[in-house]
């Protein structure tokens, strides 16, 4: 068994969202003579600020154990590599970018490099809904949601006047990638990136692919509720059941739908997490950048899509976005799903989505 790690809290993520696995309970499966598979399940915690999920079928105790480890090992690299808000001794990490913003390059390993290009290309894809480079504004909001938590009484907001000023220095064209000498420079002294819309399911499914090529070929992945499943569930050869958190908690039910997910990757975005209050008005984590204010549309956000990295910066802009609007940006793009949850529990979804619904 993997041991708790336990590390300072990064804070690193916008998004944490619950999402409840329901693995059919059948357990073992024996075909043609061969070993049966087992189902095991590990978890860990702390790593991009969150609790890891694993669960899958192997041979062995043991050959389940090394998948954990590989799985482990590489999301706490990507954890330490994204984080931007601690150093780690010998490791260029995007606080570091930030720290040399309008100061000089900083050599970047490539994963970091290849992050900030998907960023690019996402933020390009969401018409600027999804922007790593937002980060002075969200600086700003997450130092008063803090300060509203830990003193409720006490709570406010922003002024509109240091949330423009902030605004102004979010411009991603700013950050400059030289791939050639592997580093990331930010023109803007005051630029300063934050990862958060989508960081965490990027790496989910980077690690999802090492799982793969070391072996592992029927797996459940979530981190912190960003779910990749590996192939299906190979003891029933159907889709694995993956449930969807009832954002109301007074609910009676805990789960709001169940999903069937074949090697796709479900992300759910919501306003119930991390939140505060302010005159009995509660204010998200999701900050619209049209509003520069929290995102007040819905209630949550669920996407479903192959890739897991792509659904957590979809899932966010989507919940900045009216419902219309975001219909139709969904409905334009291939192998994409989405449900929304309004305000007053309504459900609806994409053309879709109700295909991957469990009867």
């Amino acid at each position: 068994m993997l041991p708790l790690v336990f590390f300072k809290r990064c804070k690193l993520v916008k998004k944490f969202i619950s999402i409840i696995l329901l693995i059919l309970t059948l357990i073992s499966l024996t075909a043609c003579g061969e070993k049966k598979l087992t189902r095991y399940q590990s978890e860990f915690i702390m790593l991009f600020d969150t609790a890891t999920r694993i669960v899958g079928y192997t041979k062995s105790k043991e050959e389940f154990t090394e998948y954990s480890q590989i799985i482990h090992d590489n999301l706490k690299e990507y954890h330490q590599l994204y984080d931007i808000y601690n150093d780690y001794e010998g490791i260029n990490n995007i606080k570091t970018i930030n720290d040399n913003a309008g100061i000089k390059p900083v050599k970047a390993d490539n994963r970091i490099i290849e992050l900030l290009k998907f960023s690019k290309e996402l933020y390009e894809k969401t018409n600027g809904k999804t922007n790593i480079a937002y980060g002075a504004v969200l600086k700003i909001w997450h130092k008063y949601r803090t300060e509203g938590v830990e003193d409720p009484e006490n709570a406010s907001l922003p002024t509109e006047e240091e949330l423009r000023i902030a605004s102004e220095h979010t411009n991603i064209e700013d950050m400059i990638i030289d791939e050639g000498n592997s580093t990331v420079f930010l023109k803007d002294p005051l630029m300063s990136l934050d990862v958060g819309a989508i960081a965490k399911g990027y790496a989910t499914e980077q690690v999802s692919k090492i799982a793969r090529e070391s072996g592992m070929n029927s797996a459940l992945l979530s981190v912190g509720g960003n779910v990749r499943a590996i192939n299906n569930n190979i003891t029933t050869n159907e889709p694995w059941n993956v449930g969807i958190q009832n954002p109301d908690r007074e609910a009676e039910k805990s789960v709001i739908k169940v999903v069937k997910l074949n090697d796709w990757s479900l992300v759910t975005s919501g306003d119930y997490e991390r939140y505060y209050i302010v005159d009995g008005e509660k204010y998200n984590h999701i900050i619209n950048p049209d509003t520069m204010y929290p995102a007040k549309y819905f209630t949550a956000i669920s996407i479903i899509c192959k890739d897991s990295g792509v659904a957590d910066a979809l899932s966010t802009a989507v919940f900045c976005m009216p419902f219309e609007e975001g219909l139709e940006f969904v409905n334009s793009l291939p192998e994409t799903e989405a449900m929304w949850i309004f305000r007053d529990k309504t459900v609806k979804y994409s053309d879709n989505f109700e295909s991957y619904l469990k009867n």
